[in-house]
């Protein structure tokens, strides 16, 4: 991959942006779940030409803003850590976002909008099932009911994956265009 100056300071401003989002919304419970992480995911998927460089940029912001996390977690500036059981799975359904992305690649608004809707739902019926299944989500019952009461337990945290993503997937485009090409726009190069 190709990394030019105008990409990686690009690259940078996306780290910056997940670490102050966690720091900001993750703590909240009202919050919870207000990332671009699938944002960058999808977009990647959507934008890198190199099908193996795709996953790299995602999972640096998510691996970066995790060990952030962490460091602030051990110095008991944060209240809960950064790296945790099961959290290999998180990256797994955030390369799955990617593979989304590869789907929806085109050049088009409602492109835009589908990953915008597909990824966070992906995520949430994966992410709930994996609560459920490995944690009796949370005191559910591993039955059918349990799995609907998991499922019902995680809709504000869909909802803020919902609006986040689509927040973060135009803006980031338009911060891509506005520092790799010089020129504003909302498209997929």
């Amino acid at each position: 991959m190709q990394f030019s100056k105008n990409k990686l300071f690009y690259a940078g401003i996306i780290l910056i942006i997940s670490v102050t989002c966690k720091l900001l919304f993750a703590a909240n419970i009202a919050w919870s779940g207000f990332s671009p992480i699938m944002a960058i995911a999808l977009v990647a998927g959507m934008m890198v030409h190199q099908k193996r460089d795709t996953f790299i940029f995602p999972l640096i912001a998510l691996i970066g803003s995790d060990i952030i996390i962490q460091l602030l977690y051990i110095t008991g500036q944060f209240p809960f850590p950064g790296i945790y059981g099961y959290q290999l799975l998180n990256y797994l359904f955030l390369s799955i976002l990617v593979l989304v992305g590869w789907m929806l690649k085109g050049k088009n608004y409602t492109t835009i909008i589908v990953g915008a809707l597909i990824g966070p739902t992906i995520y949430f019926l994966l992410s709930n099932f994996t609560v459920w299944a490995t944690h009796g989500g949370y005191n559910r019952p591993i039955n059918l009911n349990g799995l609907l009461l998991c499922m019902i337990d995680g809709l504000p945290f869909y909802k803020n994956s919902l609006l986040s993503t689509l927040l973060f997937i135009p803006s980031f485009l338009l911060v891509y265009h506005g520092v790799v090409q010089k020129k504003l726009a909302i498209k997929l190069p």
